[in-house]
């Protein structure tokens, strides 16, 4: 079963409703780009790639109920905007929009709505290539007995299928090495212990689940070999912007020497971005903060307030390599960011 997947006969866009695990697997059925905006905002589904491709999706389903050419042409560009929307600092959201545009072709034609479909699904099966590609670099980096820390979620879940950097640790797996993951919770939201872990169980991989704040421990400690995340968007100049908390588990792999590889598919990095500064930082609802429960009782006292900040910068500089569907980019980031986004 992929993250997300498209039926014709319905047109239905189906997705697995991420809100629900590990508790249950729940497929959701969308039949407007409304409602996969919703599903993006509301992170039912999740991850760069996955959005991305989710909105791909939106378009077709924009044209499919369209009465003409030209009013094809209107609702898709509404359901643009409105998709773009959905989450605005996302690379890959806004790319996988402007590419699926692109490969449909002529606007004018009466078969633009069903090239959508098409140029959509050619991203989906692409995603799940380049992921897989992904994994090959990236498994050359780990070795047999490897104790690997990885933050957020960046598997399957995260992208149509297989993943990128929980796709590394998975095909070093298939290749029989024996690892072992230490999972950050991720907090609020908690995709590292609700996600990852429900996908390190599926394939059979070694992990124990950490608190956040127990990371720069186990890197002190020695007890880590190589930190794997991935990106929502990499400047041009390397910096990252990944999901909150990535910056603090750079600064500590950094001062403990240990590599911080960021596994990302090239369509990730942003030309247009020059650095981290100019990367707008979402901030979500203060309730996901607050709403915390522990032996059924709210955690936050009646009345208190909460910053929520979804996303932090990494500076390119924490960065020891990226590992992408072209191979393994190092330093210096300017030259080799633009090279593979130019080739």
């Amino acid at each position: 079963m992929r993250t997300v997947w498209w039926d014709p006969a319905g047109p239905t866009l189906h997705m697995i409703d991420q809100r629900q695990l590990p508790a249950q697997l729940t497929v959701l059925a969308l039949h407007t780009p409304e409602a996969v905006a919703d599903a993006i905002r509301s992170m039912a589904v999740r991850g760069a790639p996955a959005i991305g491709v989710a909105a791909a999706f939106g378009l077709a389903l924009a044209a499919a109920f369209a009465s003409d050419p030209q009013d094809v042409v209107v609702r898709v560009d509404q359901a643009a905007e409105l998709l773009r929307l959905a989450r605005p600092k996302a690379a890959n959201l806004r790319w996988a929009i402007d590419e699926t545009l692109r490969r449909a072709g002529d606007r004018g034609s009466e078969t633009f709505g069903l090239s959508l479909a098409v140029a959509a699904q050619a991203l989906a099966d692409e995603d799940v290539a380049i992921n897989r590609q992904m994994g090959l670099h990236g498994a050359d980096l780990l070795k047999d007995g490897d104790t690997v820390l990885h933050h957020c979620n960046t598997g399957a879940l995260a992208t149509v299928d297989y993943g990128t950097a929980l796709g590394v640790i998975r095909t070093a797996h298939e290749q029989g090495k024996h690892l072992h993951v230490l999972v950050d919770e991720t907090r609020p939201r908690l995709q590292g212990a609700r996600l990852t872990a429900w996908e390190l169980d599926q394939h059979g991989i070694d992990h124990a689940i950490i608190a956040d704040s127990a990371a720069g421990r186990m890197l002190q400690q020695g007890e880590v070999n190589a930190v794997l995340v991935g990106a929502d968007r990499v400047a041009a100049n390397g910096d990252v912007a990944n999901k909150i908390g990535t910056y603090m588990v750079a600064l500590a792999a950094h001062d403990n020497r240990v590599p911080f590889y960021c596994v990302v598919p090239t369509s990730t990095v942003d030309p247009s971005t020059p650095d981290g500064a100019a990367i707008p930082i979402e901030e979500r609802d203060p309730q996901e903060v607050l709403d915390l429960i522990h032996q059924g009782q709210q955690v936050a006292p009646e009345g208190s307030r909460a910053l929520n900040p979804a996303f932090d910068i990494t500076p390119a500089r924490l960065v020891t390599a990226f590992v992408t569907e072209v191979g393994i980019l190092r330093p210096p980031y300017p030259e080799a960011l633009a090279k593979v986004r130019s080739s």
